[in-house]
């Protein structure tokens, strides 16, 4: 199945239309059965959609915040109020300004050593979805960004994460940054309702043209790795970015 792609002028447009989808989605998912799930990204292009999601009083009557349940794709191994962390992020742009309990924040715990955290997040993960042994969390939402390099989330080019097929959450090194991330894993992205890409800048067209338009190569270019087994996948772009 070949993604949506939907092309808006701005990166105030961009945000604009990622809001509506994510408040259609929250409230059609709680409609349906209650409840409604969310895996989060990091990055300055989903900072703009938390920041409106909190500022716009309509969105905000729309969405049902206390049957909302909010993850991350992935997170930098700092505590949670470090200003590289990806849940101090959302917690400032966003969560911490709406309604939503503090047990319905999933946070991954980056002060852990890496694959305790990993190990801690996928317990997290069982628990919430009510998961059978080797059975994955399906998601209604899960928002990503695109590195220029190529990447999303932690899945860097040339890193082990690449390759995983049974965890859901795992402790990924990367030799160019020198650290080690926690990441969903590209199975538990493919599983999700629905995966939406926000790309904005012309720092990303390079990287969004060879996602979409190039040779298969995930091991260099990670994002290509995610194509829903059963559900949609949109891509958001601002006009810098799609040219």
């Amino acid at each position: 199945m070949k993604p949506e792609i939907c092309i808006v002028e701005s990166p105030q447009a961009l945000a604009r239309a990622a809001a509506h989808e994510f408040a259609n989605r929250a409230a059609t998912a709680v409609q349906q059965k209650g409840v409604f799930s969310v895996a989060l990204a990091g990055g300055h292009t989903p900072k703009a959609l938390y920041s409106l999601l909190a500022d716009d009083a309509e969105l905000q009557q729309k969405i049902p915040w206390r049957d909302s349940h909010f993850f991350w794709g992935d997170e930098r191994s700092v505590p949670p109020d470090h200003p590289d962390s990806n849940f101090c992020m959302a917690q400032t742009a966003l969560l911490s300004r709406v309604p939503v309990p503090a047990a319905n924040l999933h946070r991954i715990k980056g002060e852990l050593a890496p694959q305790q955290a990993a190990t801690a997040y996928e317990q997290n993960l069982a628990e919430f979805f009510h998961l059978q042994p080797d059975a994955l969390p399906r998601f209604d939402l899960v928002l990503l960004g695109l590195g220029a390099d190529g990447h999303t989330a932690s899945l860097f080019p040339g890193t082990r994460a690449l390759h995983e097929q049974k965890r859901m959450a795992v402790a990924n090194w990367v030799d160019k940054l020198g650290t080690g991330r926690i990441t969903l894993t590209a199975p538990v992205f493919n599983n999700a309702v629905c995966v939406i890409f926000l790309v904005s800048g012309s720092d990303k067209a390079r990287a969004r043209k060879a996602v979409l338009e190039g040779r298969y190569d995930p091991e260099r270019l990670p994002a290509q790795l995610i194509r829903p087994r059963a559900g949609e996948l949109k891509w958001i772009l601002d006009a810098a970015a799609a040219r």
